[in-house]
């Protein structure tokens, strides 16, 4: 997993690279607010990101709120550095919209226990978000099959989007997870022996 650590005190932002990479994490370092944000909202945006409450450009606690106020950017999981130690800014930098707030001098065994978390977070809402988009296929397809379907009155084929013929047996089990097992019912079996009983 990629994890963007955003500090402008180079020193610090290496040791927790460091750290980071040695934990099995690819890491991108910049040093100031706005470079973070331009990561942030790129393609490729990293899932995670560590970023320094004091930063050139753009602070945490705005970087913060500009994630949480961009739709498409709202679910990354980012956690607050800061030497700031008080309760005021704990709560500060929680309503700006950290997920987790860690006091300088980073301890790396804790840094690695809060990341943990973060990837645990990052790793449902991913899962969350493919069985969303899976369940809107499956509701997608109960609304056109509880839709009128135009069926021939004489072979019973039914048309499909895209203008092709098929069998009712093709059409379902293409749209449904239906699976079709054949017999005859009694008034085709009568109809069936007509013939061979005159």
């Amino acid at each position: 997993m990629r994890v963007l650590i955003a500090d402008d005190d180079p020193v610090a932002a290496m040791a927790v690279s460091r750290s980071m990479s040695h934990w099995g994490f690819e890491t991108v370092v910049v040093h100031d607010g706005l470079a973070a944000w331009e990561h942030l909202t790129s393609s490729a945006s990293p899932p995670l990101a560590i970023v320094d409450w004091e930063m050139p450009g753009l602070e945490g606690p705005e970087l913060c709120r500009r994630v949480r106020s961009d739709t498409e950017r709202a679910h990354l999981y980012l956690i607050l550095l800061t030497a700031r130690h008080s309760s005021t800014d704990l709560v500060a930098g929680l309503e700006a919209g950290a997920d987790d707030y860690l006091i300088k001098p980073v301890d790396l065994n804790e840094l690695k226990a809060r990341v943990r978390v973060g990837v645990r977070v990052v790793s449902l809402q991913a899962r969350l978000a493919e069985e969303v988009a899976e369940l809107q296929a499956t509701l997608d397809n109960v609304r056109r099959l509880r839709g009128l379907l135009p069926i021939c009155a004489y072979c019973k084929r039914i048309r499909d989007d895209k203008n092709y013929w098929q069998r009712v047996e093709v059409y379902v089990s293409e749209h449904t997870d239906a699976t079709f097992t054949h017999g005859i019912c009694p008034s085709c079996l009568e109809e069936a022996k007509a013939p061979l009983n005159t």
